[in-house]
This record gives C-alpha cells, sequence and structure tokens, in this order.
C-alpha cells in the first residue's frame, strides 16, 4: 500500500466509474463485499452467510475488542484514503488484542454509508481491510451494512485467542517494574499536524498543491499505523511476560496513568529515555513544538507500553524495538516526569478526549 500524497485532500470518494449502492440491496452489497473471503484460521468453523460465525479456539481463552469510528471525529475523509481507512479500522483494533498478549484471530465489520458513497469507493475500503487481515493472518467473519445519514460510520469488534491465564491486564503492574514502550512516538501526531494544515490551505486556495515534501514517515504512521504483532512475538521467544500492558492509543501519559490508576501505584518518566524517531523531531520543529510533547501527549501510535519486572531486563538487550522509560514507584510518590536538566514534574494526561 502507498500513501497518496498527492491528490490527500480531494475527496477520495469520487472516482470516473460509479455504481450506486442501492442498486445491489443490503444483501446484495454483503455478498459483493464478501466474495473474496478465504477463512485462514482452524478456529473459524463458520464465517459469513449464517445468521452467525462459528468459531473454536481449542480450549484457548478467547480476547474480545471493539472500536467505533466515526467521520469528522476520527478520521477525514478530505486526506484519508479510503484504501488507508480500512486498513486502519482493522489495525486499531487487532493493536487492543495484541496489547492483552493475545493473538488476533477474527474481526467483524459494520459500516453505515450515506449515498455519497458509490460501490467502487466502499470496494476501496474494503481492499484496505483484506490486506490488513491477510497480513495480520485474521479472518473476516461477519457484519452489517446500513445506511447512515451524518458520514461513514466505522464498528470492527476483534476477537483473539490466548493461553488459558496467559492474558495481560492494566492492573497487575508492581512496584519498581520497568517501564517499556516499543518503537517510536509522536509521529502520528505530527503527521496530522501537516495534514490539517494542508487542508486548511486548500480549503482557502483549492489550487494550490499539498506541501508533504520529506514527510512521509510522519504521515504514513497517522494513515496507515501497524500492529505490534513482532513485540508478542518476541515475549514468547523470551520467556517474558509483562506484568501490565496496554496499547498507545490516546497519549503516553494518558496511557501510562491508566496502567497507575489501575495498578494503584506511581511512576517515574526520563525523558531522555523517550524514543523519538529523527523523522518526528525535525517534522515538530517545523511547527515550533516540542518533540517530548508530542511523545507524551500526542496519541494514535498504537504502539506497546508495559511493564515488566526488573529481573527480565537483560532480556530485553537483543531487541532495539523496546526501549525501558521509567518504572513503577508507590501510590504516595505520585507519577512524575524527570526532564533532561534534572528537573521532575508532575505527570498530567494531555491525550486525546474521545468525548470532546
Amino acid at each position: 500500500m502507498t500513501i497518496l500524497y498527492g491528490h490527500c485532500v480531494k475527496l477520495l470518494c469520487i472516482m470516473e466509474e460509479r455504481t450506486e449502492i442501492s442498486s445491489l440491496g443490503e444483501f446484495g452489497l454483503i455478498d459483493h463485499l464478501t466474495r473474496n473471503i478465504e477463512l485462514q484460521n482452524a478456529s473459524s468453523l463458520l464465517g459469513v452467510g449464517d445468521d452467525a460465525a462459528v468459531i473454536d479456539h481449542f480450549g484457548k481463552q478467547t480476547v474480545i475488542s471493539t472500536d467505533l469510528l466515526l467521520e469528522g471525529v476520527h478520521f477525514d475523509l478530505m486526506y484519508t484514503p479510503l484504501k488507508h481507512l480500512g486498513y486502519k479500522s482493522v489495525i486499531v483494533n487487532l493493536s487492543d488484542i495484541y496489547a492483552m498478549n493475545a493473538i488476533p484471530t477474527q474481526i467483524t465489520l459494520s459500516v453505515g454509508i450515506s449515498n455519497r458513497f458509490s460501490l467502487q469507493a466502499l470496494d476501496e475500503f474494503y481492499e484496505g481491510v483484506y490486506a490488513a487481515c491477510e497480513r495480520y493472518g485474521v479472518d473476516l467473519i461477519g457484519g452489517d451494512t446500513t445506511s447512515s445519514q451524518k458520514g461513514f460510520v466505522i464498528s470492527v469488534t476483534a476477537l483473539g485467542e490466548v493461553a488459558p491465564h496467559q492474558f495481560v491486564k492494566r492492573s497487575t503492574a508492581r512496584k519498581g517494574d520497568l517501564i517499556c514502550v516499543s518503537g517510536d512516538l509522536g509521529a502520528a501526531y505530527v503527521g496530522l499536524l501537516f495534514l490539517e494544515r494542508e487542508k486548511k490551505i486548500f480549503m482557502e486556495s483549492p489550487g494550490v498543491q499539498p506541501d508533504l515534501e520529506n514527510e512521509s514517515y510522519v504521515i504514513g504512521r497517522l494513515l496507515k499505523p501497524e500492529a505490534r504483532r513482532d513485540i508478542i512475538a518476541f515475549f514468547e521467544n523470551s520467556g517474558i511476560r509483562p506484568t501490565a500492558m496496554m496499547d498507545i492509543s490516546d497519549g503516553l501519559s494518558s496511557d501510562l496513568l491508566h496502567i497507575c490508576k489501575q495498578s494503584n501505584l506511581g511512576c517515574v518518566l526520563y525523558e531522555e529515555k523517550l524514543p523519538i524517531a529523527d523523522a518526528m523531531r525535525n517534522a515538530a520543529y517545523k511547527f515550533e513544538i516540542d518533540p517530548t510533547a508530542c511523545a507524551l501527549s500526542g496519541g494514535e501510535d498504537y504502539e506497546l507500553l508495559f511493564t515488566i519486572a526488573q529481573e527480565d531486563y537483560e532480556k530485553l538487550t537483543l531487541q532495539e524495538e523496546i526501549s525501558v522509560v521509567g518504572y513503577m514507584t508507590a501510590p504516595e510518590e505520585g507519577s512524575h516526569i524527570i526532564t533532561k536538566g534534572g528537573n521532575k514534574h508532575a505527570l498530567i494526561a494531555q491525550g486525546w478526549n474521545h468525548l470532546k
């Protein structure tokens, strides 16, 4: 999949050929969208075509997560290609399953669409859905379609499997545990800043071409995130079981404070330890904003935030994609960040709020 920068500020659902979705009817549309499904998991006994799907996880425990994505709240079709939207809609749910130390196996997908979308536009969205399913070995086993009066509505439910009692919660971190994150942080937020800037320019001057030179990394992190399947595999191969874990969707500070609250602990973060990509740092400077603030509060990174016992530290040396950024403390010590200059500040949740 490629990022469609040159046309990112045009309505991407406008195509030369257009088939009205209403011409197929609900069941005809479902048949069309699911015609190429091939089940990949033995646990998927029965998929699309009956009143319900049937799965059997053969003695393993089932993990379930669901997300609702709304046009104008979670995505903007002025700069989000439909294929990327389909891909991302799956990824954000798979990330939740991995965050439980589980392996995703199936999804259901329901969409609400208005008559401004053609069948070709919906096909483009589903191309991204199927691309994500194929990449992560997940089966699309059901869903629903309906009309929407106010934009594009997407609901995905993901199911996964985990060995009995091997799932990892947010509430089980322990005092002295090391705080770790995968990958790097803040790039998706900076990518959003660029796209929102170009949208504003386009709305004021439609003839101006978008200026996104050399910003492919941060924009790609927003439009086409990946779930950290590799980190879960590393845990298994290295004999590591995190003591607590969640994915970073609302920003590191907000999500770490969730772990602190649910585990009844405090924490200490070190600014100098935060993983920040050079591309993000340079892009943030163009907006005259602090890269550390982006890393702490940006959101939509879909990296894994987890705690491990100190005795597991040596096992991390072979995994360059994991950074140790702090440690858990007693609750009465509070939650703080130590700056590069050695100053201590309270850690404040300033991440994305879905209900604003």
